[in-house]
């Protein structure tokens, strides 16, 4: 069954006549008649009734017209959907690493809403490489990340820069110098994390080495953080969330360089109007 022979059906209903419908649609009256045919063939099912010299419809072919005009109007509103200058709906999978997701995004993601409330989101949080793997196999539409991929498949945006503050309890005393870390017990989330990295490597600057506990919740370590179980570095964002409670002051420091984040999306998508509707408002937001 193919869409055109059902606006051949609906227009030979409408018409009441296939000489009539074949000057509607510009064809001759034959292959209007063959593909009518076809199509009763495959419903097994008469679908027009000879009446004079005109058509009317069979009791099959009324409650077969109600169908046909149900499928050539999704057929409609799903090109109209697709032109470049629709207003952006359907699904979009989007995905963020947590300090993204709990600092940056909340209002972001409340004015995507009010702007595009077609689109049906779906939200999630994961590390870097999770994120990197499930947007080349198409599982995720496109996600934001700490780090650059440089991967052939990906499109990547730079799209904000994240501060970097060390977090202790207000119990601990100073931390004036990456040696006031020496035996202190450092909370982080696992291996792969930029923030991680950047910690490391600052230390080793300065040739020192601690241990480090792997917590992959912000929400844990600053509570840890906060009962002076340890010392973190997180980005300045998921500080300035909680240091008004008082128990957790923050460190800055020049050689802790901000780390860029980045939107990733696959190159092989197409048009893909809610995406897109979604990098426009990132580049509005974080631009200006």
């Amino acid at each position: 069954m193919k869409l055109s022979q059902l606006r051949m059906f609906k227009m030979v209903a409408d018409e009441g006549s296939i000489i009539r419908a074949s000057e509607v649609l510009h064809c001759v009256p034959s292959n209007i008649t063959t593909r009518i045919k076809r199509l009763e063939e495959e419903l097994d099912v008469t679908l027009f009734i000879r009446q004079g010299r005109g058509l009317i419809l069979s009791p099959s072919g009324s409650i077969f017209l109600d169908y046909a005009n149900q499928i050539l109007s999704l057929c409609e509103q799903a090109r109209q959907a697709l032109k470049p200058s629709a207003m952006p709906s359907g699904p979009l999978k989007i995905a963020a690493i947590e300090s993204s997701a709990t600092a940056r995004l909340p209002k972001l993601l409340s004015h995507y809403h009010q702007h595009y409330p077609a689109v049906h989101m779906q939200f999630r949080t994961g590390t870097w490489s999770q994120l990197v793997s499930d947007v080349v196999n198409h599982q995720l539409d496109g996600a934001i990340i700490a780090v650059n991929p440089a991967h052939p498949q990906l499109e990547c945006l730079a799209i904000y820069q994240e501060d970097l503050v060390l977090i202790a309890s207000s119990t601990l005393g100073e931390i004036q110098r990456p040696q006031d870390l020496i035996g202190k017990n450092i909370l982080m989330w696992p291996e792969g994390c930029p923030y991680r990295t950047a910690l490391e490597h600052w230390l080793a600057q300065y040739h020192i080495t601690v241990p480090i506990t792997s917590i992959a919740s912000y929400g844990t370590i600053l509570g840890c953080v906060s009962a002076g179980a340890g010392i973190s570095l997180v980005p300045k964002g998921i500080f300035e969330q909680f240091k008004q409670s008082g128990s957790i002051k923050g460190y800055s420091f020049e050689e802790l360089a901000a780390v860029q984040n980045y939107f990733i999306w696959h190159k092989n998508t197409g048009l893909h109007q809610a995406r897109d509707a979604f990098v426009d408002l990132l580049q509005q937001t974080f631009y200006t």
